[in-house]
């Protein structure tokens, strides 16, 4: 596996775990209430002090998303997500000190995204829309391909399967083969087996359990377990008190070969990544 993340004129060390700080600018995200979304539209400098404030608690790449994905979410017209989107991605893109990634799968976003200077696009529908998949291939931005069963309109309604970690390593082993044969290099592909898109508790906690077993695609994972309902579920917690839930996931996912971590709480990640690594190190001494 490459070490090395191409995302467009920049490059990202993967030989340590690195962190995605989420920066929602929707009014109806799961996690944050649309806190971010207030402050994009109506004092956009407060949206963009948060993504700052999440650079300098560590984090790596800020991942900018104008369109809700979660369960039973509706779409938003293409001007009004690019609206949303495309300022605070020039401001970060002006700071200079992350990687700006944009969470979309509109190839019109994506473009617009990336002549703003976008280093990565965080696809959930893993390029399948028309156009999309073209639209990266004749860029130079890395793309993280993620799992996703159905829609987020009826994603969570009785998904099954018959081994879960076999399918999802499929469909992304496909889907990065489509994005090679369309000429995106192997160096631009990060995976994600998409916790919470079309997927039943038991699902999601296989695919942690497992996660190694995704290795074999010998791209990088990216996980993002951070606040779902997956920690509901299994601690009885609010979306507002799943800290605990998100570390435990994200230690997991770290012992289990993650190299990024897409996460809403920077600091404490950067911590828990800290004493993991530490006794990595012990561990192979």
């Amino acid at each position: 596996m490459n070490n090395i993340l191409q995302c467009g004129a920049r490059t990202l060390d993967l030989s340590r775990p690195r962190i995605m700080g989420i920066l929602n600018v929707t009014p109806d995200s799961f996690s944050d209430g649309g806190r971010d979304f207030v402050a994009a539209t109506h004092d956009r400098a407060q949206s963009i002090a948060r993504a700052i404030s999440m650079i300098e608690d560590g984090a790596d790449i800020i991942d900018v998303g104008g369109e809700s994905t979660r369960p039973g979410a509706e779409p938003v017209g293409v001007q009004q997500e690019m609206d949303r989107v495309l300022p605070v991605v020039e401001a970060l893109v002006g700071d200079g000190r992350a990687i700006v990634s944009v969470d979309t799968s509109r190839p019109e976003v994506m473009r617009a995204a990336i002549r703003a200077g976008a280093g990565m696009i965080n696809d959930v529908r893993a390029l399948r829309v028309a156009d999309a998949l073209s639209t990266v291939a004749e860029s130079d931005v890395a793309v993280c391909l993620m799992h996703m069963r159905g829609e987020p309109q009826t994603m969570q309604q009785a998904p099954a399967y018959d081994d879960v970690v076999a399918e999802v390593a499929e469909f992304l082993r496909q889907r990065v083969k489509a994005c090679v044969t369309a000429g995106v290099q192997l160096n631009r592909i990060v995976i994600d087996p998409g916790y919470g898109f079309g997927k039943s508790l038991q699902h999601n906690l296989r695919l942690l359990a497992q996660l190694d077993l995704l290795l074999g695609l010998a791209q990088p994972l990216l996980v993002g377990l951070s606040r779902k309902s997956t920690i509901g579920a299994v601690t009885g917690r609010d979306v507002s008190s799943r800290l605990a839930g998100s570390i435990a996931c994200a230690v997991l996912a770290l012992e289990r070969g993650a190299k990024i971590l897409r996460v809403h709480d920077v600091a404490p990640t950067r911590d828990a990544i800290a004493m993991t690594l530490a006794v990595f190190k012990e561990n192979d001494a």
